[in-house]
């Protein structure tokens, strides 16, 4: 992750969108990574006064490390009317830490915090895991599904050239009331799968690339009580910006660009977006957990 990270940190960042008619939720962001200071910088405070002042003025916060999950749990304690938390360990985090039980260890005294409201981003990464360390990975992200039921919150699940695999595990486990996919990254059929089975469904800025016909089929697909909008900053952001550092803010053009497959009004899939955001991770303007 560091590598990655110190790259983009030299991206120039997408301009500005036009703003929403409506305020909406980015359920999905690593504002550390955009920035590389702490939760309370004036640097943080400048990417949330951005979004905002195009309509995005709630964010998800989401962990990949024990130390990052501690920044996400500071940032939403810091930011308490915009910025809720999601804690865990990335599927290509926990085959290499040093210490798994460790770090698992602080994840779930994490998750008890009343602003944190997810376990995730878990799930499974065939792509950068190599073969030999995939049980592990495996292990690690049951573990995160049984913590999200003990704690009853959403489960945030990371998913890469895994999807079966990913599909297996949850009906072997169960998976708990309020299951994300996020970045949905699968075609049709397993977006009916996921329907079928009240799975909720993530769409970041890959929906708007050229080479992703099969994400705007499956987002027509998707109920709108089982649809949620992100970014994945620092990452993946839209086009016609593709290649530019992401931020919050890039929320409008993804929104712009599902209502324009679905059909929807704008304002309509807006408010119904962010309804669904607070529906899934409860209020944003208290400590009180999901209800």
């Amino acid at each position: 992750m560091a590598d990655r990270h110190s790259r983009d940190l030299e991206r120039q960042p997408a301009p500005l969108p036009e703003p929403l008619p409506v305020p909406t939720v980015d359920s999905h962001a690593h504002l550390e990574m955009i920035t590389d200071t702490a939760p309370h910088s004036k640097e943080v405070k400048e990417i949330l006064e951005q979004a905002k002042s195009v309509g995005i003025d709630r964010v998800i916060q989401v962990g990949y490390s024990a130390e990052q999950s501690r920044w996400c749990v500071e940032a939403a304690q810091y930011w308490s009317e915009s910025v809720l938390a999601a804690v865990a360990l990335h599927p290509n985090e926990a085959p290499v830490v040093e210490d798994l039980e460790a770090d698992l260890a602080i994840i779930e005294e994490l998750a008890q915090h009343p602003r944190v409201r997810a376990i995730g981003e878990t799930g499974l990464d065939y792509f950068r895991t190599p073969p030999e360390l995939r049980k592990r990975q495996q292990e690690s992200f049951k573990w995160h599904i049984e913590l999200a039921k003990r704690t009853k919150k959403a489960l945030v699940i990371h998913d890469r050239d895994s999807h079966d695999d990913v599909l297996s595990v949850l009906l072997e486990v169960g998976a708990p009331e309020r299951t994300i996919f996020h970045c949905f990254s699968g075609d049709v059929e397993m977006a009916k799968t996921c329907i079928d089975r009240g799975y909720i469904l993530s769409f970041a800025g890959t929906m708007t690339f050229k080479n992703a016909p099969q994400l705007r089929d499956a987002v027509k697909l998707v109920p709108i009580d089982q649809l949620l909008v992100e970014t994945d900053s620092p990452f993946l952001a839209p086009m016609p910006h593709r290649g530019s550092l992401n931020t919050p803010a890039n929320i409008a053009t993804i929104v712009r660009a599902i209502a324009v497959e679905r059909g929807d009004d704008l304002a309509e899939l807006a408010t119904a977006l962010g309804a669904n955001a607070e529906r899934f991770f409860g209020s944003f303007s208290n400590s009180a957990p999901h209800e």
